[in-house]
């Protein structure tokens, strides 16, 4: 996890723009470096440092001796730098693994470069030599990247909207800050004049097709055909694969968990590789919720089972609500349901900065979307129309559940894992026939809870924990914490704010109190940006004015006896 920002062809003096810059630095708290561009002496680099890998030769742009004319500056881990390096006989200068971009692109260019990359990345790469300006993201959009491209060439690139939004520049840039989209690559030509033109916007990698970078994984090829005992074998064999090699660190890993499904795996495959692995340190679990909740409790049982090092954030309405403003700003979105899950992982994750040295934290993200676990996909029409949705899910996870998982740990100078996403066993999932992946006997993601069923890796009470809305898991017995917000936004928004919202934000009005107040937020450190959130991320097939899984008829919660 690091800050990136760049500029190309700024008008307005370097030093005084580069305060924009300083906006990212909760990104990377290790280390900072601004750097000109030999040449160029309106472009430049800024780096915000957490440093996980190659403590000494790390910093960015990164340069090599034998592409002097290559930068790099690149938010992200890939993977398989050293199965690149075997295969194609690559002499690194560095221990740092995005190094291999820079030889992946002398080899073979951008689009090869892009396509064989087992990871998660948001790089600017320049070529003086050639006058090319690349810039690429993963194919979830897990590593963020924003850019703004004015019509006479002047181009800024961050991973955060927030560090381009008070750029300098002879027009305005209020409607141009835009969120590159993931898996693409972009060409821009670099004048000698520093401006920039785009050339092409590129999609390399859909995420149904198996990645190019799969011929050199550790993991051969799989068992054809789609029996259930085979199927359920390569499931167990990529998941445990994707947490494998996202062990690479030099720094401390731990692990979110909420003692639901998909964290409780996570945690679990994490604990039996760090054994196998011999690391020496316990491996640290960490929960959040108010008193007594059912999350809470949840997680407990799981690390009893699997002998983590377990701690518990308990936080109390006055903590949640105070968070509500931070929240929004950290997350540069007003959507709904990913506020209101993000409050309790803000928190989390400033407890980990602040109480223990667990820096690479693991986490469940993904899931839900490519495993069909929302509540609401109970009610599909057909199997095939689940799988319609559960694609169009991940497609935008960049702007919901990997925005929120993305910058709530940032925000706190985190590093965030999701194996769940990882490309080859997304791939293999959505390969499989749309009838086996949907919700059988009144359970979501019955097929990953069988594949899972004889590993004894989870206590059983677990693995066929029905979901929990974010909201209710983490609330106390008492009172939801979905009951605790309303009540309080009640009081912050007059009923006839909410009758005339639509005449004051005509784009996403919002429909409730809640939506209102979030707006308001919003629109007070991002002011006429709403379109950063094309729609609200709302359940299908059902009638709903809230995201909540709570507001289904199917629901159930374990406070609501």
């Amino acid at each position: 996890m690091c800050g990136i920002w760049a500029l190309f062809g700024s008008d307005e003096c370097l030093s005084v723009q580069c305060l924009s810059a300083m906006k990212i630095a909760h990104r990377g708290p290790d280390a900072f470096r601004f750097e000109n561009v030999n040449g160029f002496t309106n472009c430049c680099f800024g780096f915000h440092r957490l440093a996980v890998v190659d403590q000494l030769y790390g910093m960015q742009p990164i340069r090599v001796k034998k592409f002097p004319y290559l930068w790099l500056c690149y938010n992200g881990e890939i993977y398989n730098f050293k199965q690149l390096q075997k295969q194609f006989g690559f002499e690194y200068q560095t221990l740092v693994d995005g190094e291999v971009i820079l030889h992946l692109y002398n080899r073979g260019g951008i689009e090869q470069t892009a396509s064989m990359l087992d990871g998660v990345f948001a790089f600017i790469l320049l070529d003086t030599a050639n006058r090319k300006v690349f810039l690429a993201r993963d194919t979830y959009g897990v590593r963020p990247l924003f850019k703004v491209l004015t019509d006479d060439g002047f181009l800024g690139v961050c991973s955060e909207a927030k560090g381009l939004i008070n750029l300098k520049h002879s027009t305005s840039l209020s409607s141009k800050v835009e969120p590159f989209l993931p898996g693409h690559y972009e060409v821009l030509d670099l004048k000698p004049s520093g401006k920039v033109a785009s050339v092409e916007l590129v999609k390399f990698h859909s995420y149904k097709d198996e990645p190019l970078h799969a011929a050199f994984d550790t993991v051969e090829a799989l068992p054809s055909g789609f029996d259930l005992e085979t199927v359920k074998s390569n499931i167990r064999i990529l998941f445990e694969n994707a947490v494998r090699k996202r062990l690479m660190a030099h720094r401390r890993i731990g692990c979110l968990l909420s003692g639901g499904l998909d964290s409780s795996l996570v945690a679990a495959v994490l604990l039996k590789l760090v054994k196998e692995m011999n690391i020496t340190y316990p491996l640290q679990t960490f929960a959040i919720g108010m008193e007594n909740s059912p999350d809470l409790l949840a997680a407990r049982k799981v690390a009893a089972h699997i002998g983590s090092e377990h701690h518990e954030v308990i936080f109390n309405s006055e903590e949640g609500i105070q968070a509500i403003e931070d929240v929004i700003f950290s997350l540069e979105t007003y959507d709904i349901t990913t506020v209101r899950a993000s409050i309790g992982m803000y928190l989390v994750s400033k407890y980990i900065r602040k109480k223990t040295d667990s820096v690479v934290i693991f986490s469940g993200e993904g899931s839900d979307e490519l495993t069909q676990g929302y509540i609401y996909f109970h009610k599909a029409p057909s199997p095939e129309e689940a799988a319609e949705e559960s694609e169009r899910l991940l497609k935008e996870l960049y702007l919901f559940d990997v925005l929120r998982a993305d910058r709530t740990t940032a925000a706190h100078g985190l590093e965030l894992r999701v194996p769940f996403l990882d490309h080859r066993f997304t791939s293999y999932y959505l390969s499989l026939p749309a009838e086996l992946r949907v919700p059988k006997n009144g359970i979501e993601k019955y097929l990953l809870r069988q594949a899972f069923e004889d590993s004894n890796l989870l206590p059983k009470e677990i693995l066929w924990r029905p979901k929990e809305a974010f909201s209710d898991g983490i609330a106390s017995v008492k009172k939801s914490w979905f009951s605790i917000l309303q009540d309080y936004i009640d009081q912050q928004v007059d009923d006839l704010l909410l009758e005339k919202a639509s005449e004051k934000y005509p784009f996403n009005p919002p429909r409730t109190k809640e939506s209102y107040y979030y707006r308001q937020i919003f629109e007070k450190h991002y002011s006429g940006r709403s379109n950063w959130l094309p729609h609200y991320w709302m359940p299908r097939w059902v009638k709903a004015t809230d995201p909540s899984a709570r507001t289904l008829k199917h629901y159930k919660s374990a406070t609501q006896e």
